[in-house]
């Protein structure tokens, strides 16, 4: 009977994914000095998953979350076989503000590109793209067994990473960060005993367990979302200039918008008013202040539209 109910045993943690906006940086609220998303394990005295997360989120953040969303439910096998149990992690996606209401910034928010340099395509395509997945990928594909099987590595890893002409896709970057765990070019792809070459491993922060992968999951659905749902407006202040609207948006794209284009969008969805105040005077010239008409677009989507982005060079 034990080893029955061995086999049947499952731990179960909810893992959340934070996401700010500051400073027109996204954010993510971490743990255990960044290499984890905070988590805690789900007992049977939680009534709902959701109203125990925004529970929790708000006590440790000290904001009231607007958007709540279920990820995945992640079977992770590392942490299953070192617990002798099968391990599984309920995520969810949530969006709050890094600073408290005193204007504090609080522990444990990192940049996400923090984990995912190839990720952030607002100034063209990144660096670390071009000098070493480029290259790396290309190796990776040329060690296929045979030419078919080449041909494929290839093909996949130049739609996913948008090499070789192909147009870039802010949404993959599960598919990316998969694609890079597979070849064995991130740290979590290796146990601890492995050898492996400190070359071999891409820049970009490890995470424990499978967070990194949590999150890239949490990235790729707030791209998506935010292309018709105004979920934006839950990590603006009460009041904020259509610049730094738009300097949010593009911070989680990891693109960048046309700022013509982009307000044009903005009005014709009739998604913020005017507050009648202006920036305080600094460097540049003062701007007009805005609010999110909230009463008017709390639940209605953005249809038929898509954020004005850039095209990749």
């Amino acid at each position: 009977m034990s080893n029955l109910a061995e086999q049947h045993s499952v731990q179960a943690d909810l893992v959340a994914v934070l996401v700010a906006v500051t400073g027109g940086q996204p954010r993510i609220l971490t743990t255990r000095s960044g290499l984890a998303l905070p988590a805690g394990p789900f007992t049977s005295n939680h009534r709902s998953l959701q109203a125990s997360l925004r529970a929790w989120v708000e006590t440790q953040t000290h904001h009231p979350l607007g958007f709540v969303e279920q990820l995945y439910t992640f079977a992770d096998r590392d942490r299953s076989q070192e617990l002798g149990m099968r391990a599984i992690s309920i995520s969810y996606l949530a969006l709050t503000r890094e600073l408290d209401e005193a204007g504090q910034v609080q522990p444990g928010w990192q940049d996400w590109y923090r984990y995912f340099p190839w990720e952030d395509w607002r100034e063209g395509m990144p660096v670390v793209v071009q000098e070493r997945i480029a290259p790396a990928l290309l190796a990776w594909s040329e060690a296929a067994a045979d030419s078919v099987a080449r041909s494929a590595r290839w093909q996949r890893a130049s739609m996913t990473f948008g090499l070789d002409g192909h147009e870039w896709n802010e949404e993959l970057v599960l598919q990316r960060y998969e694609l890079l765990f597979e070849a064995g070019f991130v740290a979590e792809s290796w146990s601890d005993g492995d050898a492996v070459s400190a070359d071999q491993l891409l820049p970009g922060m490890a995470m424990s367990n499978d967070h990194r992968r949590i999150l890239a999951t949490g990235m790729a659905r707030l791209r998506a979302k935010i292309k018709y749902r105004p979920v934006v407006f839950e990590l603006m202040a009460d009041e904020f200039s259509l610049l730094q609207l738009q300097q949010a948006v593009e911070a989680l794209a990891g693109r960048s918008l046309h700022k013509q284009n982009f307000r044009r969008l903005i009005e014709q969805q009739a998604l913020v008013e005017e507050t009648g105040q202006m920036t305080a005077t600094g460097a540049g010239r003062p701007a007009k202040l805005f609010r999110f008409r909230r009463n008017v677009m709390l639940e209605r989507a953005i249809v038929g539209n898509k954020l004005p982005l850039a095209r990749s060079h």
